[in-house]
């Protein structure tokens, strides 16, 4: 079974990819949907309200994201502390995803992850997709669909290793400065070169 790493920066279109992935039957692996699962662990849920405060509680008792997200997004030591906290958990539930996948006899397993290559999973996958795009279009994505400040944005982008940076792991890189169908017709192309290379 091959185990394909998909990563990309906030604003760059990884989850539109995935979820082309998703449509052709590839079997993902979703880091971000894991990683509000284990929010379903009232210790950690407990240590995350210790370390950062009251106030990402909701009144119900959950955890407020944003509110969470402000924080960290804001103060790289904040981030790392979270890291700390959450990542041991979520390698933990897709080691436990990818051993079910083989058990099922997939030919390939995608791993969706913003911080793929900061997370240490490079060790777990065999070929990395990055999916990267212009900086203008990233600001534009991301002021639109969070309704934010440029300043915002940026401050966003800049917490996370740089697409420069990102792309010299990669094995294949996947532009998405376009529009979704050129993405569509990208993702189509490299679906069809996996399935010849991977799955014979």
């Amino acid at each position: 079974m091959l185990i394909l790493g998909l990563t990309g920066n906030i604003g760059c279109g990884k989850s539109s990819l995935s979820n082309i992935f998703k449509e052709n039957d590839i079997e993902i692996i979703d880091a971000d949907i894991i990683s509000r699962q284990i929010f379903e662990d009232k210790i950690l849920l407990e240590e995350v309200f210790i370390q950062f405060g009251e106030d990402i509680k909701n009144s119900d008792g959950s955890l407020d994201r944003k509110a969470l997200g402000r924080i960290v997004f804001n103060n790289n030591n904040k981030l790392i502390e979270l890291n700390n906290l959450t990542h041991p958990k979520i390698r933990n539930k897709i080691l436990d995803k990818i051993e079910t996948a083989k058990n099922y006899n997939k030919k390939i397993v995608v791993i969706d992850a913003a911080l793929l290559i900061e997370s240490g999973y490079l060790t777990i996958v065999h070929k990395l997709l990055v999916v990267n795009c212009n900086k203008e279009v990233q600001i534009k994505r991301i002021q639109d669909r969070d309704n934010c400040t440029k300043e915002e944005a940026i401050s966003r982008i800049n917490s996370q290793m740089s697409q420069k940076e990102k792309v010299k792991y990669a094995d294949y890189i996947i532009d998405n400065s376009g529009t979704f169908e050129e993405l569509r017709e990208k993702a189509n192309n490299f679906i069809l070169y996996m399935k010849e290379n991977w799955c014979e």
